[in-house]
């Protein structure tokens, strides 16, 4: 496994799960459903053939086999401007290929910053991931699992409160990655 795979499955278990940040990640993690790829691709086009290629086995596999798919971006799109640009990209090609409904891309970024926060917001971290990733979701999936949940609309006021209750050494501890280089561009 490779130290990026490694670091963001870490990142799965002990922030994304660990917190319950997402309270529908446990499942499919506990049952292998969850795909980590490495894309070691360093061009726009070369990234969306491989995120192309991602949903189309996504779309071939039944979900009890393969539920979500993260593809990790070590090699490009460092600045979270540049990254946030390529999600226009992202949105056509999922427009493009008729997978709207179907499929959605989350974003995932070490620099990740939400419209009108200032870059220290503890609120950021509830997106900040090792890499930059794209998170491939069903919508079925999410449909289903929101529709079970007792209070869905306030999943993300509870991951801001629960991001604002962490302690500064519990910071450093789940997410070292930060504290090694300066967030957002």
């Amino acid at each position: 496994m490779s130290k990026e795979i490694e670091a963001v499955s870490q990142w799965l278990k002990e922030v994304v799960i660990g917190l319950d940040l997402c309270p529908f990640a446990a499942w499919p993690e506990q049952h292998n459903q969850i795909r980590i790829t490495l894309s070691r691709d360093t061009s726009e086009e070369a990234l969306l053939e491989t995120l192309q290629s991602e949903l189309t086995l996504a779309a071939e596999t039944p979900a009890s086999e393969l539920e979500t798919t993260l593809i990790v971006i070590p090699d490009m799109l460092q600045d979270f401007d540049d990254y946030n640009q390529f999600l226009h990209h992202v949105d056509a090609l999922l427009r493009g290929f008729h997978w709207e409904g179907q499929f959605q891309v989350a974003s995932f970024h070490p620099n990740y910053c939400f419209a009108g926060t200032d870059p220290e917001d503890d609120e950021n971290l509830t997106n900040r991931s090792p890499y930059p990733l794209l998170h491939i979701i069903r919508e079925d999936s999410l449909e289903k699992a929101l529709a079970s949940h007792p209070d869905p609309d306030g999943i993300p006021d509870r991951n801001i409160r629960q991001m604002n209750n962490l302690t500064a050494d519990e910071k450093l501890k789940l997410f070292p990655y930060l504290f090694a280089r300066k967030t957002c561009s």
